[in-house]
C-alpha cells in the first residue's frame, strides 16, 4: 500500500478532496446574508404598531464596516418593539447536528438590550409574531447595565422555557461577533463567539429540562467539620516566640552603657498560628446524615425519567428576532441554521472573519473623528478669561452678601432661609424664625 503521509502531495489532495467533500454534504436549511431580495424573504411584524411603539428596521453596513456592500439588518429607533421573522421548509434535528449561527454588532454602545434571535417551531402567523409567541430555542447576547453581560441559551421542553445554569460573557464593544450555538444528538452542545469555544456541556447537567438523575439531597460526605470544635481557652495567649531559656546574659554587659539585657527570642514550639475550627481532619466526625457513595446502578432517583429525544426538535419551521431596545443601533447579519459545524465555521471565515480587521479600522477612525468634534464644540477657555470670570463672580458675591447683610431679616420667614454657595466655600446664613 502507498504511504500517504502528510509530506506527499497524494495525501494533501486526499485531506483537501475530504474536506471539500464533508462541506458539500452539508445540509443548510436557511442562510441568510441580506443580499438583494432579502425583503421577500422577511415578514415585518405588526406587533406594537397599534401602540406607536414597533421599530423600523434599516438596511445597511452600519455607520462602521469592513465591506459597505456587506449589509444587514439594524433597529433605528430608541425605546421600541423589533419583531420580524423568516420561513424556510420545516425540518426536524433528530439524528442530526443541529446548528444556529449569526452576526450581531452594538454600534450604539449597548447598555441595556438583547443581540438574540429565536427558533420557531409549528404554524406561526407572522404579522403577529411578538413577544408572546412561543419558541424552541432562544440564543444570543443580552446586556443591561452592569450585571447582566452574558449570553442567552434558552431551551423549551414540554412547553416550558428553560435557561442555562452556566454563565457565558458575551461581548460588549461595537464591533461585530459571530455567536454558534451547536446541538449534538447525544444531548451535549457547545455555544461558540468568534468561532471560540466558549462554553460546552450536556443538556442534561446544564438545563433543568429532566429531574436530575440523582436524588439532590444525597449526602456523601463521610466526615464533616466537627459543629462542637471551639477555640481552646487561652489559645490566643500563646505567643509565636519565647525568650530562649538557654540564652545567658555576657559577663561584659553594662546596663548603663548598654541597656538593659534581654534574652534572644526562639520559636515557640507550643505555637499552632491562628485558630481555625478543624483545622486537620482528625478534628472531623462522621457524619450522621452519610448515605454512602452514590451508585447510579443500585439506587436511582424515582422521579428521574429519560428521554432519548431530549434534544430534539421535531418542527422547527421559522427564525426570528424579537426584542425591546432602549438605544437603537444593533445590527443582525449572515443567518445560518444548518447541520455542520465546519461548513458554520467557513461561512463565518468567509463573512466576519474577512472584514474584521478592516472594521475595526473604520471604527477607531470615526472614534478619532467624533473625539476631535467634540473637542471643537466645547473648546477650553484661557486662564486669563477664568482668572476674570472668577473676580466677577466673588465681586458679585461680595455684593449679594452685602444686601442680604444689610436687609430687613424680619421680613424672612423661616422657609425662606438659605445655604449660599460660592466655589467650594459654603456660607449658611442663620436667622431667628419669626414668632
Amino acid at each position: 500500500m502507498a504511504d500517504l503521509s502528510l509530506s506527499t502531495p497524494n495525501a494533501i489532495v486526499s485531506l483537501i478532496l475530504l474536506s471539500l467533500i464533508s462541506v458539500s454534504c452539508a445540509k443548510v436549511f436557511f442562510e441568510e446574508r441580506f443580499d438583494d431580495g432579502w425583503e421577500n424573504r422577511w415578514i415585518k411584524s405588526d406587533w406594537k404598531k397599534d401602540e406607536n411603539m414597533a421599530g423600523e428596521w434599516n438596511y445597511t453596513s452600519g455607520k462602521w464596516n469592513g465591506d459597505p456592500n456587506d449589509k444587514g439588518i439594524q433597529t433605528s429607533e430608541d425605546y421600541r418593539f423589533y419583531a420580524i421573522s423568516a420561513e424556510f421548509p420545516k425540518f426536524s434535528n433528530k439524528d442530526k447536528t443541529l446548528v444556529f449561527q449569526f452576526s450581531v454588532k452594538h454600534e450604539q454602545k449597548l447598555d441595556c438590550g438583547g443581540g438574540y434571535m429565536k427558533l420557531l417551531s409549528g404554524e406561526v402567523d407572522q404579522k403577529k409574531f411578538g413577544g408572546d409567541t412561543p419558541y424552541s430555542i432562544m440564543f444570543g447576547p443580552d446586556i443591561c447595565g452592569y450585571s447582566t453581560k452574558k449570553v442567552h441559551a434558552i431551551l423549551n421542553y414540554n412547553g416550558n422555557n428553560h435557561l442555562l445554569k452556566k454563565d457565558v460573557a458575551c461581548e460588549t464593544d461595537q464591533l461585530s461577533h459571530v455567536y454558534t450555538f451547536i446541538l449534538h444528538p447525544d444531548a451535549t452542545y457547545n455555544i461558540l463567539i468568534d468561532n471560540v469555544e466558549k462554553k460546552s456541556g450536556s443538556l442534561y447537567s446544564d438545563w433543568a429540562l429532566l429531574p436530575p438523575k440523582t436524588p439532590e439531597d444525597w449526602d456523601d460526605e463521610e466526615y464533616i467539620p466537627d459543629p462542637e470544635d471551639k477555640k481552646p481557652e487561652g489559645y490566643d495567649d500563646i505567643t509565636k516566640e519565647i525568650p530562649d531559656p538557654d540564652a545567658k546574659k555576657p559577663e561584659d554587659w553594662d546596663e548603663e552603657e548598654d541597656g538593659e539585657w534581654t534574652a534572644p527570642t526562639i520559636p515557640n514550639p507550643e505555637y499552632k498560628g491562628p485558630w481555625k475550627p478543624n483545622a486537620c481532619d482528625c478534628l472531623k466526625i462522621k457524619n450522621p446524615n452519610y448515605q454512602g457513595k452514590w451508585k447510579a446502578p443500585v439506587i436511582d432517583n424515582p422521579d428521574f425519567k429519560d428521554d432519548p429525544d431530549l434534544y430534539v426538535y421535531p418542527n422547527l419551521k421559522y427564525v426570528g428576532v424579537e426584542l425591546w431596545q432602549v438605544k437603537s443601533g444593533t445590527l443582525f447579519d449572515n443567518v445560518l441554521i444548518c447541520d455542520d459545524a465546519e461548513y458554520a465555521k467557513k461561512l463565518a471565515e468567509e463573512t466576519w472573519g474577512k472584514n474584521k480587521d478592516a472594521e475595526k479600522s473604520a471604527f477607531e477612525e470615526a472614534e478619532k473623528k467624533r473625539e476631535e468634534e467634540e473637542s471643537k464644540d466645547d473648546p477650553v477657555d484661557s486662564d486669563a478669561e477664568d482668572d476674570e470670570d472668577d473676580d466677577e463672580d466673588d465681586a458679585e458675591g461680595e455684593d449679594s452678601d452685602a444686601e442680604i447683610k444689610k436687609g430687613d431679616t424680619d421680613e424672612l420667614k423661616e422657609e425662606d432661609l438659605k445655604m449660599f454657595s460660592e466655589g467650594t466655600d459654603i456660607v449658611i446664613w442663620e436667622f431667628e424664625p419669626l414668632e
